[in-house]
């Protein structure tokens, strides 16, 4: 290690250090001992552009142990990122670029949103994926578009995670040759040494998942750090862990105990560890001149490693324009003009036909034009109807499949797809039950936070699916997955409005949920009810009262809705006027203009939403003085019929239900 190391190491360190001493919170003891490891890894190996940090061929870097993000803050702006030292210095504040955790969109470099440990994780499996895949389509002998690495630096806390454990599975599967993760092995965790809870061996855990399993012993070994890199990239059939043993809070009073992870050093440990470290106790925030310069060249690297490859796709295009073009394209998430032009429509007499069913049929039309589309199930694609026709199977020997296998691993299922679409150039979906979208939560709010264009396919949306009975049956999941901020959620009523949810998934930003039924549903006449109208706009009048001003609005989504429709027609017979109106999208809905939604739902008539979930929520639209019917309870095992029917799921139900609602709004009159 030269003196010059030293200072370029301790600068990270102490960069890091002030800002968590000047925020008064945050995790120093991360960057005290894992800033020799980042610094080789940054200094020689990185591939980046600082100047450009969109540039496509980047190597890509995930820092899964969100919680040191001042150590990713340090090299962002060290090496020359559009991260002044104003950001640093307003560490963990109201309005900065440098949050507490690392957000995707927010710090120009950050390559994912990162803090609950496992997902970074994941989503460096995501990128590594996309990668592979992109090169597989696009790269040529001579002509090397896509070709890189994607490191992460992962932390005991992600390695204990399950999500991770999926996750690692599933690349020693897939053969990831060019993922390569740091481990930070320090011991130590918020609640004190690992051993406590965390006693594997983490290295033969790893050689089981068909990792390649590298060791340096002393973390602070910079020779020994490059030589294990080097090895993990010449390694192209394995993805490679690199297990380095650090020390917490390296240098502080307060190395290797718990008190270095989450809380400042405070004024006299900080310079206790200064001090200790042969580092200028003033001014803080120092950057010494000769480290500067050093990591400064950073941008002329950067930009000369995109100047060749511009190069490079120049001559690419010379030979090969609409090759190029299409990969430019589909980078920047630009849709083939007419992806849409095959999309079906569905006849009354195609019916009655599952959504789910109807769901398989749009991807079949859609798949040969919007080649950006992938993705695949948590070893339900049988049940969830969403293999590629055509498609070859993503493996360890095919980089090029559509089709993937993600295993009985719904949370990194989601994590990975995170991590592709945050990588561009793919639209990636991932399916699952909808009563098993709960165990990929913590990936679904994530795809929110960062608006990463993912498609979610659930299937077996309600009770109605019948004999698997409660521990299958949804009933909370619909709220929960509405009550995510920026999370858009689609239940279609029949075949046609599973068109328009798919066209809406396709061409909106952000994480999309498709609700899809397993149990057959009429398919409502295109040509009699506005479907291709009305749908695209999150809700519309399906049906309007047949004379005068409705009395009653009946509010429904998926199989409901044709409940909705049975128990219009009999409260006709009895002289109610109602009106039907389909709500998939709660999310569109709501953005319409206030004069649309109050001419679907007008104020003062009575409202009687019917949904086959929990009620909670649906205030909103039926107001004080309507009603809802739902299910406020788990469901039960029997064909799916009857238990539609004991719960309460009928016309009879839902026209007695208007019957009160009406007659309390006449005594109250």
């Amino acid at each position: 290690m030269t003196d010059l190391d030293t200072t370029c190491i301790n600068t990270l360190r102490f960069l890091s250090v002030d800002m968590v001493e000047k925020a008064k919170s945050g995790h120093p003891g991360l960057p005290l001992g894992a800033a020799p490891m980042a610094y080789v890894l940054w200094d020689r190996f990185l591939r980046h552009n600082p100047a450009d940090p969109r540039w496509p061929n980047r190597d890509r870097f995930v820092l899964s142990a969100g919680h040191g993000s001042a150590l990713l803050y340090s090299l962002l702006h060290v090496t020359g990122y559009d991260l002044p030292m104003s950001e640093l210095q307003q560490f963990r504040q109201w309005g900065s670029r440098t949050p507490g955790h690392p957000e995707h969109g927010r710090t120009p470099g950050v390559e994912a949103t990162t803090g609950p440990l496992g997902q970074g994780f994941c989503m460096g499996v995501g990128m590594a994926i996309a990668e592979r895949h992109l090169a597989s389509i696009y790269n040529r002998a001579d002509f090397s578009l896509v070709d890189h690495f994607t490191y992460g630096l992962v932390s005991d806390g992600d390695l204990m995670e399950g999500i991770a454990s999926e996750a690692a599975s599933l690349a020693g599967t897939l053969g990831l040759g060019k993922l390569i993760y740091l481990y930070d092995d320090n011991h130590v965790s918020l609640e004190g040494p690992t051993q406590w809870a965390f006693t594997e061996d983490v290295a033969v855990r790893f050689k089981a998942y068909n990792w390649q399993v590298l060791r340096v012993t002393d973390g602070n070994d910079l020779a020994a750090i490059d030589s294990a890199i080097r090895e993990a990239q010449a390694e192209t059939a394995r993805p490679s862990l690199i297990a380095v043993r650090t020390h917490i809070g390296y240098g502080s009073p307060v190395q290797d105990t718990r008190e270095a992870h989450g809380e400042p050093l405070g004024p006299a440990n900080t310079r206790a560890t200064k001090e200790k470290l042969g580092w200028p106790l003033e001014p803080p925030f120092l950057i010494p001149d000769d480290a500067r310069s050093h990591f400064r060249e950073a941008i002329d690297r950067g930009a000369s490693w995109q100047k060749k490859w511009e190069s490079l796709r120049e001559s690419f295009r010379a030979q090969d324009p609409q090759r190029v073009r299409a990969f430019e394209d589909q980078l920047s998430g630009v849709h083939p003009v007419g992806w849409d032009t095959d999309l079906p429509t569905f006849q009354s007499t195609e019916g009655p036909m599952a959504t789910r069913d109807a769901s398989q049929k749009v991807i079949n039309a859609i798949s040969p034009r919007l080649v950006a589309l992938l993705g695949g199930a948590a070893d339900l694609s049988p049940s969830t109807k969403t293999l590629i026709p055509g498609s070859t199977d993503e493996s360890a020997t095919d980089g090029s499949g559509r089709n993937f296998h993600f295993g009985v691993r719904e949370h990194a299922m989601v994590a990975v797809i995170n991590g592709m679409a945050l990588y561009g150039g793919t639209l990636p979906y991932g399916a699952t039950f909808l009563n098993f979208s709960d165990y990929a939560r913590g990936a679904l709010r994530l795809a929110a936070l960062q608006q990463t264009h993912i498609i979610l396919v659930f299937t077996h949306d309600s009770i109605g699916l019948g004999e698997d009975g409660p521990t299958h049956q949804p009933v909370e999941q619909l709220l929960g997955l509405r009550s995510i901020p920026g999370f858009t959620v689609i239940r279609p009523a029949d075949a046609n409005e599973t068109t328009v949810a798919w066209r809406l998934a396709v061409e909106r930003s952000g994480p999309t949920a498709l609700v899809f039924t397993r149990q057959k549903l009429p398919i409502l006449d295109p040509s009699a009810y506005p479907i291709a109208r009305g749908a695209p706009r999150g809700g519309y009048v399906l049906s309007e009262a047949t004379s005068g001003t409705p009395e009653v609005v009946l509010i429904a989504t998926g199989s409901e809705v044709s409940l909705a429709l049975e128990a219009q027609r009999k409260l006709k017979d009895s002289n109610v006027r109602a009106r039907v109106v389909s709500l998939p999208s709660w999310e569109v809905f709501d953005e319409q203009p206030v004069e649309y939604r109050e001419s679907v739902l007008p104020s003062g008539i009575a409202k009687v939403s019917v949904e086959a979930g929990v009620t909670l929520g649906w205030s909103r639209y039926v107001g004080s003085d309507g009603a809802s019917i739902g299910v406020d309870r788990f469901g039960a095992s029997a064909p799916g019929p009857v238990v539609m029917r004991e719960l309460g799921l009928t016309v009879d139900h839902v026209v007695e239900s208007v019957a009160r609602v009406m007659k309390a709004r006449a005594r109250s009159a």
